[in-house]
């Protein structure tokens, strides 16, 4: 904390350090406040707390080695950060996968997103006061992360999408599994509306509070909810669809009035989206099918084969040791996280590894939004409005 040197008799401004450590800076983020008594003058993050390397370590891995790295960008979403990837590679290479799998793939990566909107929604009532709403969303996250233990064996860091399809076949009773927890779920989202979307605490520390306007928001490229929440429709299933989404009836959530109360509208539409996409992906996926495309030396066999077919044995050694060489070439592949749009650039020289791997991490992008969010507003605004843009420090850090 320091004091600003300033003429006699002028108004004085204090530097005041928020972070980095975790609570309310929802993260290792340092945030430098100047503050003219209680009101922010300016704001800038300072970020690189976390710092991985993951897009350097991605160039020192074989292509399928680099997706265990993915799931630590966003470790709220890793399928999500799975599947851009997966898509990437599968786009520089020319793989067309298979129906089954990418109805897999859309259901469990909107579970993904169901999940990451609960942290949010929990960890951001708990910031400005409501503590039942966190309990209660981690209780229906809790469900989601058994889902995704029961389906890959990982509750988090899944790496269940491998380029060309999935890791494994889904258990028996999967679906059954999802369904149980569906049935319920609506219910559990119409709980947390009823204890946040009218209460007068929670309306007077976001109504009015962080607002982004339309143009502001589009000048600073910010995606996903912090986005629509200004009146933008963009979302890149809708425009860029991947994965079958075009086969899927959904509607994008947007809210004009670009404040901490409409990106709160905004996720919780979208939850209920969501569940809308996961009962029509559960109808559509068939009961039997291949889960991975067939690709000699670059998607591994089956258990099977590769315990009954010297080849199958051949093909599975040699790509879990040296790897596989995509032609030539560079690809950027872009999907709707939770957060935004994230974006892969991969870039291949030929060889067994990646020449160059980057990430449009959607927490980036949107952190700067923060300065713009704060100014002149209260000091106690600044962790409603941190909190409402939804960042991950390890895809900002990565």
């Amino acid at each position: 904390m320091a004091t600003i040197e300033t003429p006699a008799g002028a108004a004085q401004t204090m530097v005041l350090n928020m972070g980095p450590q975790h609570p309310s800076t929802h993260g290792v983020l340092r945030i430098v406040l100047e503050l003219d008594g209680e009101i922010v003058i300016s704001a800038r993050p300072h970020i690189g707390y976390l710092h991985t390397g993951i897009e350097k370590n991605c160039e020192n891995k074989t292509y399928s080695q680099a997706i265990t790295l993915t799931d630590r960008l966003d470790y709220l979403a890793p399928l999500s950060n799975n599947l851009c990837y997966c898509l990437a590679v599968e786009r520089l290479i020319g793989l067309e996968i298979p129906k089954r799998a990418q109805y897999i793939r859309v259901l469990l990566t909107e579970l993904t997103r169901v999940a990451s909107h609960l942290v949010w929604l929990g960890t951001h009532a708990i910031d400005l006061g409501a503590m039942t709403v966190f309990l209660y969303c981690f209780r229906e996250r809790e469900e989601i992360m058994r889902i995704f233990e029961l389906v890959s064996g990982q509750r988090m860091m899944t790496s269940y999408f491998r380029i060309g399809g999935l890791a494994l076949e889904p258990p028996p009773g999967w679906l059954e599994r999802i369904a149980r927890f569906m049935d319920t779920f609506p219910g559990h989202v119409d709980e947390y509306e009823t204890l946040l979307t009218q209460n007068r605490i929670w309306l007077a520390r976001t109504k009015g509070v962080g607002v982004l306007s339309r143009e502001d928001a589009i000048a600073l490229g910010v995606s996903g909810p912090t986005l629509r929440g200004s009146g933008v429709a963009y979302d890149v299933r809708k425009m860029f669809p991947y994965s079958s989404y075009e086969e899927f009836d959904f509607n994008v959530p947007v809210e004009t009035a670009g404040d901490c109360y409409a990106r709160y509208l905004v996720r919780v539409a979208e939850i209920r989206e969501s569940i809308e996409i996961i009962l029509q992906a559960m109808k559509v996926v068939p009961p039997a099918g291949p889960i991975r495309t067939e690709a000699p030396g670059i998607v591994p066999p089956s258990r099977e084969e590769m315990k009954t077919s010297i080849e199958g044995l051949i093909y599975h050694f040699k790509i879990f040791t040296e790897g596989f060489a995509p032609p030539p070439g560079e690809v950027y592949q872009c999907i709707e996280s939770p957060r935004g749009e994230l974006g892969f650039f991969v870039a291949s020289d030929g060889s067994a590894k990646p020449y160059r791997v980057k990430v449009r991490a959607p927490s980036f992008v949107n952190l700067q939004a923060v300065s713009k969010l704060v100014e002149g507003r209260l000091i106690a605004d600044v962790v409603a409005c941190i909190g409402t843009t939804d960042i991950v420090l390890g895809e900002v850090d990565r």
